[in-house]
């Protein structure tokens, strides 16, 4: 699932009515991004006007993003800064790509080509593994996931890492309890420069980040934190999720596994503009793109239905594939992209990577394409945030 809807899941009621700055947003990110995926709760139609990331946090005081980025650890424990790999081709049509390659004889040569598939080609045979995926039931929809994010240091301008693990029970039958917990995996400096200047400030052990808007910042440790865990309500006692609307677990098992239908489901809630504000113009691709990543990735759907969201995605002309990716938890897979512009003004190149083998979702991932606002300062390839689901299925064991 992406960010966005990560962070819209955790509104609390509270903060239903009140718009907030888009760089608090950005600064609380992390932590909300680390909590269950509630839906809204419930709240009057209104106009306010809100930031692309303008969407809710969870439960209590949030930790600090000023900027996100996924990041791979290195061997010696210093996370260099991430850039998109090159490659990747849109439209409906292939691509043939030559490689060369060194001989005995230490002369050059060109191997064979290698077809690269259109994203309509690609998404159809995930659709097809899809699904030939086992379905199952349970009490519980149980996932696990992990979000990576790069802060700048408040003193000393210096960038670090910092990992949170969340973990979530969504029950399957009405006036249940939704479970969670999640840690802070602890933070690290980003680079080897990065290391030198939290050496030269004393290699704090809590690193303040400052907060926009906000008089007293926020620290985070460089060590893992305790397990946070809690539980509450479902919202009006049976919504689950959010997919452009509050839904159920009934609706969510009962979608259309017909790609058309499936779309004009979705589409039902579109109303012209950004999920999050009514002054943001955007287009139904990259609002469909963006509301039904989590069809994919992390959401208790049928085998059918998840096929029939690759389906759909494979017919929108704006997608891009991205073969051979790495995802934020170090696994390869294959990335179907579509762009989006936000404030800023800024572009970012959304990015749902998943498994060609299975059809299995593994991660949803935002890349800077142009800079500006949030993303000022970062180079155009850099990963700005990243989620990547580790677990996602049913059980019967209730967490205690």
């Amino acid at each position: 699932m992406n960010p966005i809807d990560e962070l819209r899941a955790a509104r609390p009621a509270h903060l239903g009515d009140r718009p907030v700055d888009e760089r608090t947003r950005a600064a609380e990110l992390s932590h909300a991004m680390s909590q269950p995926r509630r839906p809204h709760q419930a709240r009057r139609r209104r106009k306010v006007v809100r930031p692309v990331w303008g969407v809710g946090l969870a439960g209590a005081a949030a930790a600090a993003a000023v900027a996100a980025v996924a990041v791979v650890m290195s061997g010696n424990g210093v996370v260099p800064t991430p850039r998109a790999p090159d490659g990747g081709q849109g439209g409906q049509g292939g691509q043939v790509a030559a490689t060369s390659t060194t001989g005995p004889d230490g002369k050059g040569s060109t191997a064979a080509p290698r077809v690269t598939l259109s994203a309509r080609a690609v998404l159809l045979a995930a659709a097809e593994k899809a699904d030939r995926q086992a379905e199952s039931t349970g009490d519980y929809w149980h996932t696990v996931a992990v979000t990576r994010s790069l802060h700048t240091a408040a003193k000393g301008g210096y960038r670090f890492v910092s990992e949170e693990r969340g973990e979530t029970w969504t029950p399957s039958a009405i006036g249940g309890e939704q479970w969670s917990s999640s840690q802070s995996l602890g933070a690290q400096p980003a680079t080897e420069d990065d290391k030198k200047a939290w050496e030269e400030a004393g290699s704090p052990a809590e690193i303040e980040v400052a907060v926009p808007g906000k008089k007293l910042g926020m620290k985070l440790p460089t060590s893992p934190g305790k397990v946070r865990t809690g539980h509450s309500p479902l919202v009006d006692g049976d919504k689950v999720f959010w997919l452009g609307r509050n839904v159920t677990m009934k609706d969510l098992q009962g979608l259309p596994s017909d790609p058309d239908k499936l779309k004009k489901w979705l589409l039902r809630s579109y109303e012209g503009h950004d999920t999050e504000s009514s002054s943001i113009p955007m287009a139904s691709d990259v609002w469909l793109f963006r509301v039904s990543g989590g069809l994919i990735i992390d959401m208790p759907v049928t085998p059918q239905v998840r096929g029939a969201a690759f389906r759909m995605l494979a017919e929108l002309d704006t997608v891009k594939v991205i073969e051979n990716i790495t995802d934020a938890a170090g696994r390869q897979g294959t990335a179907v992209a579509i762009e989006e512009d936000v404030e800023g003004p800024a572009v970012l190149e959304n990015r749902l990577i998943f498994d060609e083998s299975t059809g299995r979702g593994l991660a949803n991932e935002n890349v800077v394409v142009k800079a500006g606002g949030m993303q000022a300062g970062l180079e155009p390839g850099t990963v700005f945030n990243s989620y990547a689901v580790l677990e996602a299925g049913w059980t019967d064991n209730k967490p205690s």
